[in-house]
């Protein structure tokens, strides 16, 4: 059974599509640069406004750390990744 030149023609397409997308996602645009590495680090309450927390991480960009219960000047553990400004506590 011989098949069409437009069903040969879309097939061709499909495979192009899939190629595409597998150059695009392993070359252009990596996947695991959306997953990014969990940093842990001790720093202290700078600020608490309202149970917003506000810490100064080693990367110097200030991370806020909703829901917190802290006083200024404890010191705790917080888990954040590289180049956000958000952060959570967690326990050592």
């Amino acid at each position: 059974m011989e098949m069409s030149s437009s069903r040969k023609n879309g097939l061709m397409f499909l495979f192009a599509f899939i190629a595409a997308a597998v150059v695009m996602s392993t070359l252009v645009f990596p996947f695991w640069n959306l997953i990014r590495a969990d940093n842990f680090e001790e720093v202290e309450i700078r600020l608490n406004e309202r149970g917003m927390c506000y810490v100064e991480t080693s990367d110097n960009i200030p991370k806020t750390i909703d829901n917190c219960s802290y006083q200024v000047g404890d010191i705790v553990t917080v888990k954040y990744g590289q180049g956000l400004a958000w952060a959570e506590i967690v326990n050592p």
